[in-house]
Order: structure tokens, then C-alpha cells, then sequence
């Protein structure tokens, strides 16, 4: 990507705090520019939700006391944009000082701030800091981890996947996905889960795709949908649920969630996040 594609983008900017309510802190980055390269146009082949915690949402009430919860926030993947993630912390700052009359007013400002930038309805929910519900959990299925593999250069390919001639259903995750941000070249980590039934995905092959990423750039959604596309084209999965379960930064974590099955729902937060 280049640069004209990211003019007006704070990300990779120094930017001066904003200690008042700024809903035009918010950036969109349209979705068709990462899927026009995976040659998805029209219909899309999945179904999914991109699944936000923002773990420094506060405000003030009436009365000026602060409150401090943990927001989940959850955008549809048929949104014709993304919320670029600097833009989306630097708006949840600027409520710190802002006063609300209550929490419904608060969910239903920001639904209404980010629904206008994702071009969808967005889902806010917010949670106790101590909710057991954000307790982290492992995620199901076999680690590819410890496998022996012949590492390749380049970019991943849905080529590197190898399948055999029987039919399986397989669950398997990895906590070595890394990528770069196209924007500023920073590593992006996180836990990677796929449960997957087709013709047997040799397992070797699996971790060789996923570690391909290491110095592939992307934003955290698009490489998801690229994994999803690749493993579609290459292995033709009867069904296929994928996730990328990034790591915190700046208060936010992200978990892109794809899947073939319009009902089925994305893993809870993970111990890492």
C-alpha cells in the first residue's frame, strides 16, 4: 500500500492528546483495497466480525466522577470500512473528560460515532474491569508450535498449504503468527485458531503458511481474510472458521473472525491478550 492510500491516517504520526469528546478522530480504511488483491469483489466469501477490547474507556458521570469499564466492540466484516486502530484509541481518550449522563448514552455516542466511520451498525458492550468474562482461556485444538518444518522465503502462498485425500475435521492453532503494519513496519503478534473440515491439512504445512507472515504487511483483518481466502482456493474446505487473536496495544486488542458459517461465533478472549 501506499502512501496516498493512508493520507490523513494518524497512525505512524505524533499526535497531541485530544482531552475533549472528537468523534472526527476516527479514520476509515475502505476493506475493498485489502480484498481487491485477494480478487474478492462482489459477494463475499465469508462471514465474520472483527471483535475490539478497549481496556481504557472511561468518562465522567453527572456528577464528574470518573468511571473506567472495558468496551467490546464488535464490527461486522460486510462493513465497507475498518476502524484504523490509532484513530479508534486516540477517540476512546478523548471521552475521558466528557461527560455523559449515563452509560446507555455513552453506548449509544460511540455505536453511533463508529457505525457512520464502518459504514455498518457496530456493537458496543461494556463490562466490569473485574467481569470474569474477560478472564483469558486457551484455545482449543492441537499447537502446531513444535512441529518440524522447512522454512521458505517470501510472501505466504496459498501453494505452501498440502493437503491429503482423506476427509478430516481439524482444529489447530499457533502462537507464531507475526506480521508487519503496512503503515509503520511494526511486528503485529498474536494466537492464530483455525477449525477447518476438507481434505486432511498436513500440519507441517499449516505452521510453514503461518509463520510465512513474518514480514508480510498487512493490517491485522486482512491478513485473516487472506489466510481464509488461501485456505479456501488452496485446501476447498466443506467449512472453515478462522481467527487472529491479537495482542494489546495501546489499550486495544483486535480478533478478526472468518468463517463459512454465517451462525457461528468467534472464541472468547485468549490468556495472551
Amino acid at each position: 500500500m501506499g502512501g496516498d492510500e493512508h493520507g490523513g491516517m494518524l497512525l505512524g504520526k505524533n499526535t497531541p492528546v485530544v482531552d475533549a469528546y472528537a468523534p472526527q478522530l476516527l479514520f476509515p480504511i475502505p476493506r475493498a483495497r485489502g480484498r481487491h488483491a485477494l480478487g474478492v469483489t462482489g459477494v463475499l466469501p465469508f462471514h465474520g466480525i472483527d471483535v475490539w477490547h478497549a481496556y481504557e474507556l472511561s468518562w465522567l458521570d453527572p456528577a464528574g466522577r470518573p468511571l473506567a469499564r472495558v468496551g467490546r466492540l464488535c464490527v461486522p466484516a460486510s462493513s465497507p470500512n475498518m476502524v484504523e486502530s490509532k484513530s479508534l484509541k486516540l477517540y476512546f481518550n478523548s471521552l475521558n473528560n466528557t461527560c455523559f449522563a449515563s452509560e446507555a448514552v455513552l453506548v449509544r455516542t460511540v455505536c453511533a460515532d463508529i457505525s457512520a466511520v464502518a459504514g455498518a451498525p457496530v456493537e458496543l458492550e461494556l463490562l466490569d474491569v473485574c467481569d470474569p468474562r474477560l478472564a483469558g482461556s486457551a484455545p482449543p485444538g492441537d499447537c502446531l508450535d513444535d512441529l518440524e518444518f522447512a522454512p521458505v522465503a517470501g510472501e505466504p502462498r496459498a501453494d505452501l498449504l498440502e493437503t491429503g485425500e482423506q476427509y478430516a475435521e481439524q482444529t489447530f492453532y499457533s502462537h507464531l503468527l507475526r506480521s508487519l503494519c503496512p503503515v509503520t513496519g511494526q511486528p503485529d503478534w498474536a494466537t492464530v485458531w483455525l477449525c477447518y473440515g476438507g481434505p486432511a491439512i498436513r500440519p507441517e504445512s499449516l505452521l510453514r503458511y503461518i509463520i510465512a507472515y513474518r514480514c508480510h504487511q498487512e493490517f491485522h483483518e486482512q491478513c485473516i481474510e487472506r489466510m481464509f481466502c488461501d485456505i479456501q482456493a488452496s485446501c476447498r474446505p466443506r467449512f472453515l472458521h478462522i481467527q487472529g487473536c491479537y495482542t494489546r496495544r495501546g489499550g486495544l486488542d483486535i480478533s478478526p473472525f472468518r468463517s463459512t458459517d454465517p451462525q457461528a461465533a468467534p472464541l472468547p478472549r485468549l490468556n495472551r491478550q
